[in-house]
């Protein structure tokens, strides 16, 4: 069945946008233009004064985990979790959504576990979600024992991007800081002495963390997964990890670790809270927007808050930092591009049709009308005729 959108705004590819309609045979973009004359089968959808962009495409999203644990100690089921996740992934616009799952040494929300759980619980449901999602797993480096695990993954196909993380020195510094400490120990199930004890056990692995790193990333190429590395401090780092083959920048702590990284031909990504929020949550972090106005973010993530990713863009366009058809490449052709996918980030013929419709009459609060994912209505906010 074919379905017509009408009357739109439309962005395409080279930034401009037209009023047109869009027509879409099965799962793709059949024509950009007015319906042929006559043609009167499929849906119309109506979207005078409406924008048509590309789908968002959300590189790491966590915000997950509140559904799957909203309070300490207080779990609902993986598979309520992912459902009640995925409504709110395509009323904010996601279409294609990598969800950043970390499995850790540490037990309990992080452990393996609720890994397994939430891998094979978002396949079984897979069919059944709008938004396509997808898994973008959260290595932490001193997790040595799941390499075998992670590794029979990559090969099965079960993972999307892989990125290396290591929050360890974090929380080995919050030892004399225990109260600061003690928030982690209960999202492990564990006291703040035995999570400390096991702290003290891990950091005596950190002979086996490159070598196991150096094997995940020779798997992740050789299977053609994309790689990434989160939080590089230093421009040392970055070329470390760039040398094994992750030619993605997460959050970099520094401007000069970004430059690094766009040196060397890396992608940058920042978080689209910090667009939002107009700075990072952590103290003295970097402002995402004036690393869009260096030209030093190729995308913007969700992070832990779905709704920010429209909402940076047009905070971004309203500012003046960019124009809104490049602030949108941010967050669906660019990110689309850094995972390897060919078949969405923009609106043209025999791309998948992945597109959202919004109402911009407010620029400083935009509302997503509709959503399409692969062809199918998703998402209306409200009736469209």
């Amino acid at each position: 069945m074919e379905t017509h959108i009408r009357n739109a705004r439309v962005l395409m590819p080279d930034g401009s946008f037209i009023e047109a309609g869009v027509t879409i045979a099965g799962e793709r973009i059949a024509a950009i233009g007015d319906a042929p004359t006559g043609r009167a089968t499929g849906r119309v959808i109506g979207a005078e004064g409406l924008l048509l962009l590309p789908g968002i495409v959300d590189l790491h999203g966590d915000a997950f985990e509140r559904q799957l644990m909203p309070r300490p100690r207080v779990h609902f089921p993986t598979d309520v979790a992912l459902l009640d996740t995925d409504r709110q992934l395509v009323a904010n616009g996601i279409t294609t959504a990598l969800h950043g799952l970390t499995w850790s040494w540490e037990p309990g929300l992080r452990g393996r576990e609720a890994a397994v759980s939430f891998l094979d619980t978002l396949e079984r449901l897979r069919p059944t979600l709008a938004c396509d999602s997808h898994v973008h797993l959260r290595h932490e480096i001193y997790n040595i024992d799941a390499a075998d695990e992670i590794e029979g993954w990559l090969a099965e196909g079960r993972i999307r991007l892989l990125a290396f993380n290591n929050h360890l020195p974090m929380l080995t510094a919050r030892i004399a800081q225990p109260a600061k400490l003690a928030q982690y120990a209960e999202r492990a199930h564990m006291t703040l002495s035995a999570f400390t004890d096991l702290l003290h056990a891990v950091v005596e692995r950190r002979g086996e963390v490159d070598p196991t790193n150096r094997r995940l990333a020779d798997a992740a190429r050789r299977h053609r997964v994309a790689l990434a590395s989160h939080d590089d401090e230093s421009p040392e780092l970055r070329r470390h990890f760039h040398d094994l083959g992750c030619g993605i920048c997460e959050f970099p702590l520094n401007r000069a670790t970004a430059e690094e990284s766009r040196r060397l031909g890396g992608g940058v990504i920042l978080g689209a809270p910090n667009v939002l929020r107009g700075g990072s949550h952590i103290e003295g972090g970097m402002r995402a927007a004036d690393m869009a106005v260096a030209g030093l973010a190729d995308a913007l993530t969700s992070d832990y808050y779905y709704p920010a990713l429209t909402h940076a863009a047009f905070r971004l366009a309203r500012y003046g930092v960019l124009g809104l058809a490049d602030a949108w490449r941010l967050i669906s052709t660019n990110p689309a591009r850094l995972a390897g996918f060919t078949d969405r980030g923009s609106i043209a013929v025999g791309r998948r049709a992945d597109l959202v419709l919004i109402d911009d009459r407010t620029p400083e609060l935009p509302r997503v009308v509709a959503t399409l994912v692969a062809g199918r209505l998703v998402f209306a906010g409200r009736e469209l005729a």
